[in-house]
């Protein structure tokens, strides 16, 4: 394992306890390295160390100076562990002292995991402003709502203002037209003090096209691997070493600097390693050294679509350690189930029988033959706990990448909408909602970008045009480079108060305050679980919980009356929650109380929750 001071960050331009300014950069592949300054006012020589990195310490540069780095004499260019890029990508870097932040959430602890209820979002659509100031305004709504978790999708500096975040070439800067690296941390001592975790999600298996400047300075990628993004970081190929310790001081660095209380790690499953210790592995080894030393928490959530528990068992079980992964597949049983849709990756989901085995085994493939990847996939989950699996009824993926970005409530009827959040806020795994579900935002998710680089521009609209193609009948994919793109995908706050959105808002509220009240849903304990599909009538029965807790789920995805027999063991069930009451804009309630082996009636594409 590569040594790494978890104490602090030493890549880049750092500034030590006397104010001097440490500078330490990985240029292996260079003969000589600069620091200008200033516009090249000063320029000051690097002198060259073991394994290819260049350092110096000096007092000639102060926070605020703006600074490039000089290889071989040649071009300037902006530094790779840059924390602000005030003027974007091909700008220069800005010297930060992030220890001058003032932090008042001392008194903060990070949520256990199995308590998060996360809402991610995208800072540039979800506040008027797109700022991580303007998210701050509606921490209020957040509260209200009854989230506790915030997971912001990536914010490492991007081309121009308008971007997903996946186009990051500087893993280390908080995006300027967001706020920059003081606006984050900003936005992190405010969620900690209205009792939010907040979840950054960064992008370790890729870097954007425009900007990216890291192979002038190093072997940061490898050809030995191809990723659908382009070329793929190394992490196992000559010259590792400094990629691996590049990045693991980049998640030392949000969680120790930034105070971030966890990260959604974007699709582990294209970081190629073959190392005896894979790098996701190093990383949180280098994370429990972190959390010794500062006595705070932070977890590694993953987006994986591999079914394969060695990425989330323990490191003692020779696990790679992650705390929790995004699970696709209860995502995708659950879509073919309410929308019937089996085109692409759905076409291996039967819709409610899978559903059902979703919340049982986690993982609907867990061995069995894949029609869509034509091998058998997948192991078993047996002994990962609830709290290890992320589950929504949809994402910015989910959305985004549909060629018109509509949302799951354009799709589906409002009935439908209540049954769907239900089926996802009483899983026993954790919930996170995607902005705008809680009150039926009308306004798509659309896939938008704002890169400089008129050619790479281009390539990426043709990109999207041939992608579509096929579905040229449904109208022409909307331009990414648009600025109406980007505005079409902004969150309509003044609809929060208008029916029937401020009805289903409320009914979200419902929902995540039983959660939190009940001890049948507060219990991920997979083993109190029992779900039985009838896929004749397309009912589900969810039984949650032992003894004197429990709680009985009844879902109805058809669009006719359904009748359901309750469990025979269940005695004096009183009715919590009926998405077809008039409450909820529904067209009639269930009985109130029922015993067991009753037959209750379910109205089409409703839900109703008993409690014992």
């Amino acid at each position: 394992m590569n040594k790494i001071d978890v104490s602090k960050r030493t890549l880049g331009v750092t500034f030590n306890p006397q104010g001097l300014a440490e500078i330490l950069v990985w240029a292996p592949k260079a003969e000589q390295v600069e620091i200008c300054l200033n516009n090249g006012n000063t320029i000051i020589p690097l002198r060259k160390g073991e394994f290819g990195y260049w350092h110096e310490t000096t007092d000639q540069v102060e926070p605020g100076d703006t600074y490039k780095f000089r290889i071989d004499e040649d071009q300037e260019y902006p530094d790779p562990a840059s924390l602000s890029q005030p003027e974007s990508v091909h700008g220069p870097s800005q010297a930060v002292d992030v220890d001058k932040f003032k932090w008042t959430d001392d008194q903060w602890k990070n949520l256990p995991l199995e308590e998060y209820v996360m809402y991610e979002l995208h800072t540039g659509t979800f506040s008027p402003d797109g700022t991580f100031a303007g998210l701050e305004q509606k921490l209020d709504y957040l509260k209200e709502l009854g989230v506790n978790a915030i997971e912001i999708m990536p914010v490492a500096q991007f081309p121009g203002d308008r971007n997903w975040g996946y186009d990051g070439v500087f893993p280390y800067a908080a995006q300027n037209t967001y706020g920059g690296p003081k606006g984050l941390q900003h936005l992190v001592d405010v969620c900690h003090q209205n009792g939010f975790a907040v979840v950054l999600d960064v992008v370790y298996n890729h870097m954007g096209p425009e900007g990216n400047y890291l192979g002038v300075y190093g072997h940061y990628f490898t050809d030995k691997y191809n990723t659908p993004w382009g070329p793929a970081l190394n992490f196992d190929d000559a010259w590792c070493d400094g990629v691996r310790r590049y990045i693991t001081e980049n998640l030392l660095m949000w969680f120790r600097d930034f105070h971030i209380d966890a990260v959604r790690m974007d699709a582990v499953h294209a970081i190629k390693d073959f190392s005896p210790n894979h790098i996701l592995r190093e990383m949180k080894q280098h994370v429990y050294q972190l959390m010794e030393e500062t006595g705070r928490n932070h977890y590694m959530i993953v987006e994986l679509d591999l079914n394969d528990t060695r990425f989330i068992n323990p490191l003692e079980q020779q696990g790679y350690g992650m705390d929790a992964q995004w699970i696709d597949e209860f995502h995708h049983a659950l879509r073919v189930t309410i929308t019937g849709e089996q085109t692409g990756y759905y076409s291996d989901f039967s819709g409610i029988s899978h559903l059902a085995k979703a919340y049982q085994d986690a993982y609907v493939f867990d061995g069995q033959f894949s029609e869509h990847r034509m091998k058998t996939f997948g192991v078993k989950a047996e002994n990962n706990p609830g709290k290890q699996f992320v589950v929504f009824t949809q994402n910015h993926d989910h959305v985004g990448n549909r060629m018109m970005g509509e949302r799951l409530g354009a799709l589906v009827s409002f009935e439908m909408q209540k049954l769907a959040a239900g089926a996802v806020l009483l899983s026993p795994y954790l919930p996170m909602l995607w902005m705008g579900e809680e009150y039926a935002e009308p306004n798509p998710f659309q896939y938008f970008v704002s890169h400089t680089d008129p050619d790479l521009a281009e390539a990426v609209r043709k990109g999207r045009k041939a992608e579509f193609a096929a579905f040229h009948a449904e109208g022409e994919a909307p331009d990414p480079m648009a600025e109406t793109t980007f505005n079409n995908s902004k969150l309509q706050w003044d609809l929060v108060q208008q029916e029937p959105h401020q009805t289903l808002f409320r009914y979200y509220q419902t929902l995540l305050r039983l959660r939190r009240e009940l001890p049948a849903l507060k219990n991920l304990d997979r083993k109190a679980v029992q779900a039985e599909a009838n896929e004749s009538q397309k009912t589900l029965i969810l039984q949650r919980g032992q003894g004197s807790h429990q709680v009985i789920a009844l879902m109805n995805f058809s669009q006719q009356p359904q009748k359901v027999t309750l469990p025979i063991g269940a005695k004096n069930l009183q009715l919590v929650l009926d998405s077809a009451s008039p409450e909820w804009k529904g067209p009639q309630a269930a009985e109130p109380s029922v015993a067991g082996g009753a037959e209750v009636t379910l109205q089409p594409e409703s839900l109703v929750v008993y409690q014992a």
